[in-house]
């Protein structure tokens, strides 16, 4: 290789550094204002996904707490009457209402934490069992009035609903989202 040729190529490779310079950071720049227009948009969608949800949170956490307040005791034995019915007919009555409830609020868990949930299914459980410990206790010919002030009994007895835990705890989980 001659001198000439040695020197153009060392001008060429000289040339190129500081255009390959200015490609990498036209690439850096180019990848950091990317990523952080990502962020942004997806920080958007984030926003706007909770402008839908939040409500929709709320909805289900106020539907819960209804069904907990159906389904406790004091207030189921109220709105399902005994009146003419045996202690089996009203305790198979009572276990259908609650069964009914449950199964139209299923899908709001969804929209809460698998502990509330949990806490939720707990205490439903706790009031089914309540009432078939009850209804065990029972004579035979029993009457559902007898069930009702049995359940009534046990409830004055505990001095806790079954349902008190999982409703506080739901209105734990709502002041923290709020």
């Amino acid at each position: 290789m001659t001198t000439d040729t040695s020197s153009i190529v060392l001008l060429v490779l000289l040339s190129a550094i500081p255009a390959l310079l200015v490609g990498a950071a036209m690439y850096l720049l180019t990848q950091r204002y990317l990523e952080r227009d990502y962020r942004k948009k997806l920080l958007e969608v984030r926003l706007k996904n909770s402008e839908i949800i939040l409500p929709i949170r709320l909805q289900a956490y106020e539907r819960i707490i209804l069904f907990l307040e159906r389904i406790t005791p004091s207030n189921l034995l109220i709105r399902v009457s005994p009146a003419g019915l045996t202690a089996t007919e009203y305790q198979a009555h009572l276990l259908q209402e609650i069964r009914a409830e449950y199964t139209h609020n299923l899908s709001q868990q969804l929209y809460m934490s698998e502990v509330a949930w949990q806490q939720v299914k707990r205490a439903k459980e706790d009031v089914v069992s309540m009432i078939n410990q009850n209804y065990q206790h029972l004579p035979e010919k029993a009457r559902g009035t007898d069930l009702a002030k049995k359940v009534l009994e046990t409830v004055l007895h505990n001095e806790v609903d079954p349902t008190s835990q999982a409703l506080q705890l739901l209105k734990r989980e709502l002041h923290e989202i709020f």
